[in-house]
């Protein structure tokens, strides 16, 4: 697997062929602003893109963060600096943990969930807490380990209170997760419960209606079910949840 930048080497060509003109001209200096770089650099920059034996991901990278990146640990490193302490949203306010995410770069199934919540926020890992325990008891029962799979929130710091995130929140941080699916371009995902679905497909069906049929995001099938919050509160409903998860395994394993 190879990552690698795009056009990278002809813009800096380009901009020695600049450079050598203007001085055979007889300038010794050019009154370039730092912005002007900025732009150009960032129309011109192109993308980075991960090759791997499924194929090729496109991933957006403006001049700020570029960069060559040799293996997907690296690439998903590079978006955790990226994000940095991150102050681009009111959840940064009563945050302890930014939760990025974790798991295998290379997973062929990725969870996405809705946000931290409170074990979450002090452990800085996701789904750690009681809803953290029956998801990992379902991944189990499918007979994968938890670290061979991928886990990431919509949100990346925890909404006080557990209160839903609000869409201003979802709209800043969702395209961390989106970059976070293309550096590891799982065969499938599965969106735990109605925020997540939501946001990530950009629909408003509610989650009783959408779970059980998939969705798809950027051509990878996308599964939506019930949050193991909502499981915890509602017992009744793991079976629904664990059909939804057959069907997942089904996809996977039609996908080898």
């Amino acid at each position: 697997m190879v990552i690698k930048m795009q056009n990278k080497a002809e813009i800096i060509n380009e901009l020695k062929k600049a450079m050598a003109f203007y001085e055979e001209l007889g300038f010794e200096y050019l009154p370039l602003k730092k912005e002007d770089i900025s732009r150009y650099l960032t129309e011109n920059a192109g993308a980075f893109t991960v090759s791997d034996a499924s194929g090729q991901h496109q991933i957006e990278a403006g001049d700020e963060h570029a960069h060559d990146y040799s293996t997907q640990e690296d690439a998903l490193r590079g978006l955790r600096e990226e994000i940095g302490d991150c102050q681009r949203c009111k959840l940064c306010k009563n945050r302890k943990s930014i939760v990025f995410g974790e798991g295998s770069p290379q997973a062929h199934l990725m969870f996405v969930g809705e946000g931290p919540g409170r074990d979450e926020d002090i452990q800085g890992r996701p789904f750690v807490g009681e809803a953290g325990k029956l998801l990992t008891k379902l991944i189990e029962k499918l007979g994968i380990k938890r670290e061979d799979v991928y886990i990431a929130n919509i949100v990346k710091c925890r909404p006080p209170s557990n209160r839903n995130p609000e869409e201003d929140e979802i709209t800043t941080c969702r395209p961390f997760v989106q970059k976070q699916i293309k550096i590891i371009g799982p065969r499938v995902i599965v969106c735990l419960g109605k925020i997540a679905a939501q946001s990530l497909l950009r629909i408003k069906t509610p989650i009783s209606r959408m779970r059980g049929a998939f969705q798809e995001f950027n051509d990878i099938p996308v599964m939506p079910t019930f949050h193991p919050a909502y499981l915890l509160r509602n017992p009744k409903d793991k079976w629904l949840t664990w059909d939804d998860m057959q069907k997942v395994m089904e996809k996977l394993k039609a996908g080898r």
